[in-house]
């Protein structure tokens, strides 16, 4: 039986990516399926709509009715929520609704969290040290508890799952670079938000402790999105619910090594003063330069954590991407930054908010 996917985010980089993805295969049990997106907008909606394969919806995923609505009147039965882990509610009203439509149709729904490893360090308030992918997880964050919107949604999606018969998986999503594949945003926010800040000081910073974040390539962590919903869509036996948390990467970013390299891309285009780097001066300097909020600043700009990748290469994930590679792509990234992204990014506009 035809199966109906569900891709929130999908005028994003990370969700527009995947949905690219899906639709250009030619033979495999997503091809089998029909492929919905959410969009927030009016113009998204225009543009994703004349991509042939995919059905568009565009609605308010904060809005329980309509969200609801969209997901029984479509009849979905798997969503890969891409949209935000920051926002406990747009999970909840997924969630709520693949309960809604799992007892309406008597089958099995899913629901796919994308949740961040930079809450698995200790800049991110994670207290345990190493921590593998098939640790209980799920009772460690319950414990720690605390203000994070990003761990308030991975407890609530767990629980709420469970609540409403919903299988839950959980992607942790690291530094993710590359030029993306989707119709909308091509990158990701990090380098972009380095190069456009360096420009405008005429100097490239770098924090006073080097982190050295798990970090994967755009096309790896689509190929890990294919993975698990092929699975599903065979109904394979997978990890799910409180033991269904997948790292989503394969090697790090050694952040000042980054930077250098940064600096010297920009140099040599005469983009900023010197290839040296500097130090930022203060954590809210950086905060207010990079329009990022201060309160999370160090876990997402200088966290490292100690996680090891155990359940995503357990079911077949084959990332190809190296930090070798990644290092040496560098000067591509930034001149990638500076065609196709040099606008600032509001992915992080609740955050900031909640800080004023």
């Amino acid at each position: 039986m035809t199966q109906n996917i569900l891709i929130t985010g999908a005028a994003g980089y990370i969700g527009g990516s995947i949905l690219a993805d899906f639709l250009s295969r030619t033979s495999s049990p997503i091809k089998d399926s029909r492929i919905y997106a959410t969009v927030r907008s009016e113009e998204q909606a225009q543009r994703l709509s004349k991509i042939d394969g995919v059905n568009v919806i565009q609605v308010d995923l904060s809005d329980e009715a309509s969200v609801s609505e969209a997901v029984l009147r479509n009849e979905i039965d798997i969503v890969l929520h891409i949209a935000s882990s920051m926002a406990t509610q747009l999970a909840a009203n997924l969630i709520n609704a693949l309960g809604e439509r799992r007892k309406a149709s008597g089958a099995q729904t899913y629901f796919v969290q994308s949740s961040v490893t930079a809450l698995l360090s200790i800049e991110g308030g994670w207290p345990y040290g190493e921590v593998k992918d098939t640790d209980a997880i799920f009772e460690k964050e319950k414990e720690i508890g605390g203000p994070n919107p990003v761990r308030q949604t991975n407890i609530l999606v767990t629980e709420l799952a469970k609540a409403q018969g919903v299988t839950s998986f959980n992607v942790a999503l690291p530094h993710v670079y590359g030029t993306g594949s989707g119709e909308w945003s091509k990158l990701s926010s990090s380098i972009p938000t380095y190069v456009r800040t360096s420009i405008a000081h005429k100097q490239v910073y770098k924090f006073d402790v080097e982190g050295r974040p798990p970090a994967v390539h755009i096309s790896d962590l689509v190929s890990l999105y294919a993975l698990l919903t092929t699975k599903i869509l065979q109904k394979e036996p997978m990890p799910s619910g409180e033991q269904g948390h997948y790292f989503g990467f394969n090697h790090r970013s050694p952040y000042w090594a980054v930077m250098d390299r940064i600096a010297t891309s920009l140099h040599a285009r005469g983009l900023v003063a010197d290839a040296s780097v500097k130090t930022w001066p203060s954590y809210k300097m950086a905060a207010e330069a990079m329009s990022l909020p201060e309160l999370y600043i160090r876990a997402m700009c200088t966290s490292t954590g100690d996680l090891v990748p155990v359940n995503a290469y357990k079911i077949g994930w084959q990332p190809e991407w190296t930090e070798e590679r990644y290092l040496a792509d560098i000067d591509a990234e930034v001149q990638a930054a500076l065609d196709l992204d040099m606008i600032k990014s509001s992915r992080y506009d609740t955050l900031l908010s909640a800080e004023k």
